[in-house]
């Protein structure tokens, strides 16, 4: 099973870059097996690194109204969205919702999809996160090293 975890989101503007401030996590402490990538915003760019995986799991920054820095988790594996994506959309052009069933009509959707989205507080140009989803993102390393365990051939 090939595994490629996506930080999605641009460094340059606060919250979004959570995605990609996961990625540099995960590549700091050596998650083994897996292939790390970031996608800075456009989201058919996704497409091109979902190729060869059989499980994709997505980070993204999200404007839900919820409480800055919460996690929300998503299987899309087998099911269109109806929706449940649109906070995904925060400073992208094409939706990843949009992008997901996008890549499942062309065949080109993993088995196994997995998205995570933190709830940002500060989309505006800057760098760096706001405390809430930095802390966040310690939880969500967890959660992916979970998933990922989960994905491995027993």
């Amino acid at each position: 099973m090939s595994t490629v975890i996506i930080g999605i989101g641009n460094r340059d503007r606060a919250d979004d870059g959570a995605g990609p401030a996961l990625v540099d996590r995960l590549a700091a402490a050596g998650l083994a097996g897996v292939r790390l990538a970031v996608a800075p915003g456009d989201m058919l760019s996704v497409l091109d690194l979902l190729d060869g995986a059989s499980v994709a799991i997505l980070v993204d920054a999200m404007k839900a109204g919820l409480e800055a820095g919460a996690v929300q988790r998503l299987d899309v594996s087998s099911s269109p969205f109806k929706g449940e994506l649109s906070a995904f959309a925060s400073s992208h052009v094409i939706g990843l919702g949009d992008a997901i069933e996008l890549a499942r009509t062309l065949g080109r959707l993993p088995p196994r999809v997995i998205i995570y989205g933190v709830e940002a507080r500060d989309f505006t140009p800057g760098h760096g996160l706001s405390g809430p989803v930095e802390a966040a993102l310690v939880e969500l390393e967890h959660k992916i090293r979970e998933d990922c365990a989960c994905t491995k051939p027993h």
